[in-house]
């Protein structure tokens, strides 16, 4: 069987978030709101989860988000990330693991929630199985990851400034899922009854670098495998800036930049215990 292609190098994605760690709760708005609507999703099903598992559990929103909404409700909860300075420092069970080599025995989980994690696996399709395949029959499965609009504003002003000042335009930021094929993911990997919900954020700033400082402190910066092969000079930076202002600029002078957030639910095979 063909590998699936290396987009994203998973090492640096470990030294990005290693490095996010120190000043991610100045930038998490994303992640506890994700984490927010994947907790809120858990209300309405009226059981409890024994053991559950959070992939991307980061500085700790879907734990925090739980004890606000259903508290209770998960028994056990699991905090996993990449990172092992994103988890140091707090109590509970933790794990530094990778989304895409998921180290928990075939039917061991009731529950497991990906927050904002997924779009930086290489085979997303493949991570999905081992996520099924680690879930007891009828576990529930939840995930909130970046889609295909994200950072629109930002990588259309990279593109023109490139092919304004290097006559050619190369891949930057990182490529996300189409809304269209997410529910797909779901039912590829052998997930039953899946949905997918799409929750489209606009923040404003005053200049684009305040974007890219908020990016660095999320973890969120480009990691792709196939490095772009020539530098981000402050030059083409600076006239990147400059488009974006042009381009997108509210009448009050700030700059919008979109987030796009792609939820999915999806269920194990099998009778709930």
């Amino acid at each position: 069987m063909d590998r699936p292609p290396r987009l994203f190098d998973r090492a640096l994605r470990r030294r990005r978030l290693d490095r996010a760690a120190p000043r991610f709760a100045t930038a998490d708005f994303l992640h506890r709101r994700a984490a927010l609507d994947l907790a809120e999703r858990v209300e309405p099903i009226l059981r409890t989860f024994p053991r559950a598992v959070d992939l991307s559990a980061h500085a700790g929103a879907f734990r925090a988000a739980l004890a606000e909404t259903v508290p209770g409700r998960v028994e056990t909860l699991i905090e996993m990330s990449l990172s092992p300075r994103m988890l140091a420092g707090r109590g509970g069970p933790r794990l530094v693991a990778d989304e895409e080599r998921l180290p928990f025995a075939d039917a061991s989980l009731d529950l497991i929630v990906s927050t904002l994690g997924l779009h930086w696996t290489n085979d997303v399709v493949g991570a999905l199985i081992q996520a099924r395949r680690a879930l007891k029959p009828g576990g529930l499965f939840l995930a909130a990851f970046l889609g295909g609009v994200t950072l629109t504003e930002l990588r259309q002003s990279l593109v023109a400034a490139e092919a304004e000042i290097l006559g050619g335009a190369g891949s930057r930021v990182s490529p996300f899922a189409d809304t269209g094929d997410a529910a797909g993911l779901l039912s590829r990997a052998g997930f039953k009854e899946p949905v997918a919900d799409v929750d489209r954020v606009t923040v404003t700033y005053d200049h684009p670098l305040k974007l890219l400082q908020d990016l660095r402190r999320m973890g969120e910066t480009s990691v792709l495998a196939d490095r772009h092969p020539k530098p981000l000079t402050r030059v083409l930076l600076n006239r990147a800036f400059e488009l974006y202002v042009e381009r997108f600029a509210g009448p009050d002078g700030r700059v919008p930049a979109t987030f796009e957030i792609i939820t999915l639910t999806g269920w194990a095979a099998g009778t709930v215990p």
